[in-house]
């Protein structure tokens, strides 16, 4: 598609399951981008006034620090806090968008920087101009940084407790014998990922035997980096029983 961007991104994995994201439309880019231009030029202001002391021995070295310290808040602001919130900014995590990689990977730090990093580009001449031709431009929405690091802004998925009676009946679950490993699975698990397995057992029925193997692998190994649960608490599981397990812990009332 070209001029017009698309409302959605369809990614399919290796087993041929396809996922879609709602993409983040220019109105919510624009107005999570202005929340976090507020607390950048609040935090700007604030290190301008630590750096007029500098003042005393010239005024040009003052106004030349203040310049940099807020060249280095505008970039490290997306850098620090896309990394450690999954992909979100304050204006982002409060309108509910995210920062995604276009193939449904896992956000590398290298692809944040380097978003964050064409920021300026993006901005040139004035007013993101740059950055929003090429969002209208791509079928995606991405400005110029997100076309270089290969990532898009969506909505973040639904975050209601999903119906998992049906995938993942209430039993016995081995997992919450632990449970301090249950709560660093909830709080480290990536929301997409989770989101992702979700899908995934919902769909369970639909795929041929062995992408359904390859696909539950893959997720029990992400789920299991997470957390080293013991063998024991392991046991008998296979790897899609162990994802739905995963889910029950992740979304325990």
């Amino acid at each position: 598609m070209t001029g017009a961007t698309s409302s959605s991104l369809r990614i399919a994995t290796p087993e041929g399951v396809i996922f879609s994201y709602r993409l983040a439309t220019p109105v919510s880019r624009g107005l999570a981008w202005t929340l976090d231009a507020f607390v950048i030029a609040g935090t700007s202001y604030l290190l301008s006034r630590l750096t007029a002391i500098a003042g005393i021995v010239s005024i040009d070295f003052a106004n030349f620090l203040s310049t940099v310290l807020f060249f280095v808040v505008s970039i490290a602001y997306g850098i620090v806090l896309e990394w450690r919130w999954r992909g979100q900014t304050l204006g982002k995590r409060i309108f509910g968008l995210r920062v995604i990689d276009v193939h449904g990977l896992r956000l590398q730090f290298s692809q944040i920087a380097l978003r964050n990093l064409l920021r300026p580009v993006d901005s040139l001449p004035l007013f993101y101009l740059a950055g929003g031709l090429a969002a209208f431009w791509t079928s995606s929405g991405q400005r110029l940084g997100d076309l270089a690091a290969n990532t898009v802004v969506a909505h973040e998925t639904e975050s209601e407790v999903p119906d998992l009676e049906p995938i993942a009946p209430a039993k016995y679950n081995s997992l919450l014998a632990y449970p301090r490993l249950a709560a660093r699975l909830r709080s480290v698990a990536d929301p997409e990922a989770v989101a992702f397995a979700i899908r995934a057992v919902t769909q369970r029925d639909r795929y041929a035997p062995s992408g359904r193997v390859e696909l539950f692998r893959e997720i029990a190994d992400y789920f299991r980096s997470l957390a080293p649960f013991p063998a024991e608490a392991l046991d008998g599981l296979t790897d899609e029983q162990f994802v739905r397990t995963v889910l029950r812990v992740i979304y325990k009332p």
